[in-house]
């Protein structure tokens, strides 16, 4: 995989970029939709090719171990061949998923112990057993094994949990250049920078990731809790740290002004379930902020959702037809809100790219924001 540092920015962090796998081409800064088990929930992959325009999407290891599980993905080729997407997968370590069953597993400096959510049968993620996993899976770019501590953890605690981290990508890495890749392409191992809140662990941190010549470094551990302001603070410790000539990943941060902000601090890829999950709760996102269809103001409204986007809701659909068919729990509604709560994402990432491009993203950052604060259109 390669990287290539296109375009950056005067007056920001900013940066423009092209990546490289074997399953094709990534333009940045770019959004990932989630595809926990190796599906983006309610949209068929050819709609999200062709219409949504995706061209990366995000598995999860956890979930993939449990169900279908590796005899299975190793059976049919890997995750590409199993699900039919033909373009880059990233897959988390599934570190994130084991540390949120709070009760159901143990912590120790071998692994992480851990009962299943589906059965409550016993099993154990190791940096090692975690990279055979995920050479199984087939991802393009695959995550380290980290320990994500609570976000309000003290110092003593997020010190330690950053310890353990570094042991433990320490031996990822080691297992990574043990093994080969199983299905005659290249993936690519991705260090992630944790340490809380604290600003001397998160530069800690990013030297030591940095340190280990990955073709790209994640951030993990923000965006749960925190004020935005602290979330861009520890953006801004670890950014002079990070190499630039490789890819930056902040993880699982997902509110478009979130991911505005982080592109102006030099942030590349960004995936969360918010789009496809506010899609099955009647929120759409939209230039002018979310809207609720399901609010009373949209049962008679002709226009579309949002005149200038082209996905399939708001070229063919209006308002109170989307309202209607929420109101009657039709799962076409869901669909099609996620389709396009998606296409809003990827249409984000595509105009900030050519702010960045025609170095004009100061102004299409303030255009941005203050679009956001208008709130929806007028009612009729």
């Amino acid at each position: 995989m390669t990287f290539e540092l296109q375009h950056t920015d005067a007056y920001s962090d900013a940066r423009a970029g092209r990546i490289q796998t074997a399953h094709g081409e990534i333009l940045t800064p770019i959004f990932m939709p989630v595809g926990t088990v190796g599906s983006v929930k309610g949209v068929h992959f050819r709609e999200l090719q062709e219409q949504v325009k995706a061209q990366i999407i995000l598995g999860n290891t956890y979930h993939l171990y449990l169900r279908p599980g590796c005899e299975v993905l190793r059976a049919a080729g890997g995750l590409h061949r199993f699900n039919g997407w033909d373009r880059p997968i990233l897959t988390d370590s599934g570190g994130f998923q084991v540390f949120s069953l709070t009760g159901i597993r143990k912590l120790t400096e071998e692994g992480c112990e851990f009962r299943s959510h589906i059965d409550g049968s016993k099993h154990i993620f190791t940096p090692e057993r975690v990279m055979d996993i995920e050479r199984v899976i087939g991802a393009d770019i695959i995550m380290a094994l980290d320990e994500c501590p609570p976000g309000k953890s003290d110092y003593a605690y997020a010190k330690n949990s950053l310890g353990l981290t570094q042991r433990w990508l320490d031996r990822c890495f080691k297992r990574f250049r043990e093994t080969e890749p199983l299905y005659g392409y290249p993936q690519a191992l991705f260090p992630i920078v944790q340490g809380c809140t604290y600003p001397d662990l998160r530069s800690e941190a990013a030297k030591y990731v940095a340190d280990k010549g990955a073709e790209g470094n994640a951030i993990g551990g923000l965006a749960v809790g925190e004020p935005t302001e602290v979330m861009y603070e520890m953006i801004s410790a670890v950014e002079p740290y990070m190499p630039k000539d490789k890819i930056r990943y902040l993880m699982g941060v997902g509110r478009p002004d979130d991911i505005v902000g982080a592109v102006l601090r030099g942030v590349d890829m960004f995936d969360c379930v918010m789009p496809t999950r506010s899609g099955r709760t009647a929120q759409a996102f939209t230039a002018r902020g979310p809207v609720n269809i399901r609010n009373a103001r949209h049962r008679e409204d002709p226009r579309p959702l949002e005149a200038e986007c082209d996905c399939p809701l708001c070229r063919n659909y209006s308002r109170a037809y989307i309202h209607h068919l929420q109101k009657c729990n039709e799962v076409l509604a869901v669909m099609l809100l996620t389709w396009h709560n998606i296409r809003y994402y990827q249409r984000l990432m595509q105009g900030l790219r050519q702010a960045i491009e025609d170095g004009k993203l100061e102004e299409f950052a303030a255009g941005f924001y203050r679009q956001q604060a208008l709130g929806d259109i007028e009612e009729i």
